[in-house]
């Protein structure tokens, strides 16, 4: 279970959409870049072909990770997620204790998390603390930067 991946629906469609894209049209795009640079002559001095053979390699690894995620993927139902509790796919409005400000979060599985758009994974520091709790709960989180103090405010369940 430890290796298990926490995906929300959404983010689990959006991984095959990712892996579908890989297997077929970004694997022909590479290999035709591999054809066109062998073309060039030789490829012990051919940057094109190292670029070209580098950026293969990336790809099918991406791809290699995408499947270990979706065979190991827990999928947090639509239909389990209420906004009675905090759980993956609700968006979460936090009121700092320490010092009176409000935050909204949305809480994904690590693998579709986004801090700059506000989407954080059930495994951060945050997204532990408040993962099963309720409005009007107080939470204790302890960051890198230190012990911040939340009360939930509010939980909505995202729509699709």
């Amino acid at each position: 279970m430890a290796d298990q991946v926490m995906l929300t629906e959404e983010g689990f469609e959006k991984l095959e959409q990712e892996l579908e894209y890989l297997e077929t049209e970004k694997r022909r795009e590479v290999a035709k870049r591999i054809k066109v640079a062998r073309e060039f002559g030789d490829i012990s001095e051919n940057s094109e072909y190292d670029d070209a053979k580098n950026e293969q390699a990336f790809v099918e690894g991406r791809i290699q990770e995408i499947k270990n995620m979706l065979s190991d993927a827990h999928v947090v139902k639509d239909d389990e997620v209420t906004d009675k509790k905090v759980n993956l796919g609700t968006t979460v409005m936090l009121n700092d204790l320490d010092n009176d400000e409000q935050i909204s979060y949305t809480l994904v599985g690590s693998a579709e998390a986004d801090p700059l758009n506000y989407k954080i994974s059930n495994e951060s520091p945050i997204g532990k603390a408040i993962l099963g709790h309720a409005i009007g709960d107080q939470v204790k989180v302890d960051t890198p930067g230190g012990e911040v103090n939340y009360e939930i405010i509010s939980i909505k369940k995202v729509k699709k």
